[in-house]
Formats: structure tokens, C-alpha cells, sequence
């Protein structure tokens, strides 16, 4: 609790980093229906992807930030040599990383999916895909930011090493809209994302634990 806390509270004073990834998520969603023209049935077939991407690109500007500065400082490896278990301090880490940048674009998304003319049981589709598949994005993006602390031109290589396993959260995300909007139902993929989320929310911190002692050593 001392650590998600203290992550918050960094977060709320470093508001230009999170209002980035907010902003970005705005702007990208708002150009899209301006570029595509005002045709709606377009509008609705391109929106669950196009605000998938929107989502999955903007929690990945957050990543590269989630151990760096603690690295720089010196915080990591108190952690490590604390007593309490290495991996349950890293998980308050992830959930506060997923509180700051994944939160507010499942709040955002609704909003936003307005401008693409989508109906309220699709709204609600994408919100609940969102709260299931954002924590995924937030989980092993935090094993890739681990992987590549501390290595030069870590960014490029962080992008390279997690967008391969974003893909399957963003199908099934953006299929569970379409599979609700065409009256298929979305329970299929949202048994999906959850059958991703789980072992993700089980091995992360631990592949984050193993990966921080490797950089620090």
C-alpha cells in the first residue's frame, strides 16, 4: 500500500506525463472521424479498432517511465533488498502504472465513441473490453519495461519486444465491439481477455521482479 501510495502521489505531481498519454488518446480519436468524413455506418465500423489502437498506443508512453526513475534514484534497489517480496512490491507498481494511464482512458472511451455514432450496448461493450484488456497492456508492458531498463535506446527496443503480444488483446478487444454491435454477443471474447488477464496478473510480477534483479546487477 506504502508503494501504490507513493506512485499515485508521484503521479499526481508529474501531471504533464499523465495528461500526455490522455491527450494523445483524445487527439487520436478526434482525427480519425475528421479524416475518414462524416459517413456513420463507416464511422461505427472502424471505431472499435481505431479506439483500441488509440488506447494501446497511449498506455505504451507511460511504459518506458514505470521503473526508470526509481532505477536512476536508487528506489530499486532498496526494493530489492527489502524484506517484503520483491514481486508484490512491483505489483502496487503495475496497479498504480494501470490506475494512472489505463483508468482514464476507460473512462474517456465512452465519451469519445460518441463522435463514431456507436449505440449505448456497444458504449458499454467498449468500456467493459477496456477494463479487462487495459490491465493486460499494463502487465506485460511492465515485464518489457523491465527487460530493457537501463539499455541503450531502450524505447525502441520496449516497442518492438511488447507490441507482438499486445496484438491478441487488441483483436479480441476491438472484436468484442463488432461482435456486440452486429448482435453476436461479446461474451466469447470477454472470456478471452479474461483467460489473458489472469496468468498475466499472476507471472508479471514475477518476470518484473527477475528482469529488475538482472539490471541491477
Amino acid at each position: 500500500m506504502a508503494v501504490l501510495r507513493r506512485d499515485l502521489l508521484l503521479a499526481m505531481r508529474r501531471k504533464s506525463e499523465v495528461l500526455t498519454a490522455v491527450f494523445f488518446f483524445v487527439v487520436v480519436a478526434a482525427l480519425f472521424p475528421l479524416g475518414i468524413g462524416p459517413e456513420l455506418n463507416t464511422l461505427r465500423l472502424v471505431a472499435p479498432g481505431v479506439l483500441w489502437v488509440g488506447a494501446l498506443l497511449s498506455s505504451m508512453l507511460a511504459l518506458q517511465r514505470l521503473f526508470e526513475a526509481d532505477y536512476r534514484d536508487g528506489t530499486l534497489e532498496q526494493m530489492a533488498l527489502s524484506p517484503t517480496p520483491m514481486p508484490l512490491l512491483i505489483s502496487a507498481k503495475l496497479l498504480a502504472h494501470w490506475l494512472v494511464s489505463g483508468v482514464p482512458l476507460v473512462l474517456l472511451a465512452p465519451v469519445l465513441g460518441l463522435q463514431f455514432d456507436l449505440s449505448a450496448d456497444a458504449l458499454i461493450t467498449l468500456t467493459l473490453a477496456l477494463l479487462l484488456g487495459t490491465p493486460i497492456l499494463s502487465l506485460v508492458g511492465g515485464i518489457g519495461a523491465a527487460l530493457t531498463l537501463g539499455v541503450r535506446g531502450g524505447g525502441v527496443l520496449l516497442s518492438l519486444l511488447v507490441l507482438p503480444l499486445f496484438i491478441p488483446v487488441l483483436v479480441f478487444g476491438a472484436g468484442a465491439v463488432e461482435a456486440q454491435a452486429s448482435g453476436l454477443g461479446a461474451q466469447a471474447h470477454f472470456s478471452i481477455l479474461m483467460a489473458m488477464l489472469l496468468p498475466a496478473a499472476f507471472f508479471s510480477p514475477f518476470a518484473c521482479a527477475a528482469a529488475l534483479r538482472i539490471a541491477l546487477e
